[in-house]
């Protein structure tokens, strides 16, 4: 078996470990294992530009690393690629191209390691007769059919240190300070968990990356309120990528090497077309068509949520 192992998307703490962990499950199995580069654009390029061979040496010590060895892209979709053209941007469809070049190198199975976008893109490549395995990755936590995809304890713990920091250089100052935190408007996980530790705050559910207009600007126009009816200078700070850099923490990575190991188990079984989902305390494969048809959001009647309501913290409703 010849398995080749991607990232997709933007990147998450635990990459890293889902890379090693299928590494060395492969390897332990006889299995030839490499990797492709940036998403699948790497099967576009020379050999020895776009694969990469994983080895035990080439993995060894890469599970608490932040980011991906591999590279990962979040443009470029394979069946909508843009090309210029005689000075024209034009949409072209390069899947051909790769469904080739993955039978030239004598691939047997793909490995993708991403979020609903990667799977939207590997469903269509399995269409096309590419045998693929996926492995969730997103720090949104927003796979319904998974309890927990790697990354996300990591975001939440990142988020939980800036509130808890901002707290108190705020009291020290007597200023506001918003938060931006990254997360999906319809399913803002990351937000509702990051602001669970303190009391007396704001949380809006509801898209906080950033300033623009197409993304609500919900935090800037309660800043602004805020600014206005308090008579405090008001601050504002973007953790933003934050939260997907550096090491994960002891439970992603722990998780994303459980995620690496059953999704190379799944490739032996022939479970092509289904993603690895966590169902406490079982890896489950899970097809995957049916793990994006729906977006996990935040139960407005969940114990959480209830609880933050009773410790007087506002979520914007």
């Amino acid at each position: 078996m010849h398995v080749l192992v991607n990232t997709g998307g933007g990147d998450a703490p635990g990459l890293n470990a889902v890379i090693r962990a299928v590494t060395l499950s492969g390897l332990r199995r006889g299995w030839k294992v490499t990797g492709i580069r940036r998403g699948y654009h790497g099967l576009l390029e020379p050999p020895d530009v776009g694969l990469v061979d994983l080895t035990r040496d080439k993995v060894r010590g890469i599970a608490h690393l932040g980011g991906t060895i591999l590279g990962t892209v979040n443009k470029g979709h394979p069946f909508e690629f843009i090309q210029e053209r005689d000075g024209k941007k034009v949409t072209v469809d390069i899947s051909d191209e790769i469904m080739r070049r993955f039978r030239e190198v004598g691939g047997g199975a793909v490995i993708a390691i991403g979020g609903d976008g990667a799977f939207r893109i590997a469903t269509r490549f399995i269409k096309k007769g590419m045998p693929i395995v996926g492995v969730p990755k997103t720090i949104d936590n927003d796979l319904s059919c998974t309890q927990a995809t790697f990354g996300f304890d990591t975001a939440v713990t990142v988020a939980t240190e800036a509130i808890d920091r901002l707290h108190t250089t705020a009291e020290s100052h007597e200023r506001i300070k918003r938060r931006y935190a990254s997360g999906r408007r319809y399913c803002i996980v990351v937000v509702a968990e990051g602001a669970r530790p303190k009391d007396g705050g704001i949380s809006t559910i509801g898209e906080e990356l950033g300033r623009e207009v197409r993304l609500g600007g919900i935090a800037e126009k309660i800043g602004a309120y805020l600014g206005e009816a308090t008579g405090f200078e008001v601050r504002s700070l973007v953790l933003g990528h934050l939260q997907r850099g550096g090491s994960p923490t002891h439970r992603d990575r722990l998780l994303a090497l459980r995620f690496g190991a059953a999704a190379v188990r799944m490739v032996e079984q022939g479970k092509f077309g289904h993603i690895v989902a966590y169902d406490p305390p079982h890896m489950v494969p899970v097809p995957m068509e049916e793990a994006i048809a729906t977006m996990k959001t935040v139960p407005l009647d969940s114990d959480t949520v209830q609880t933050a309501r009773d410790l007087g913290i506002c979520l914007g409703d």
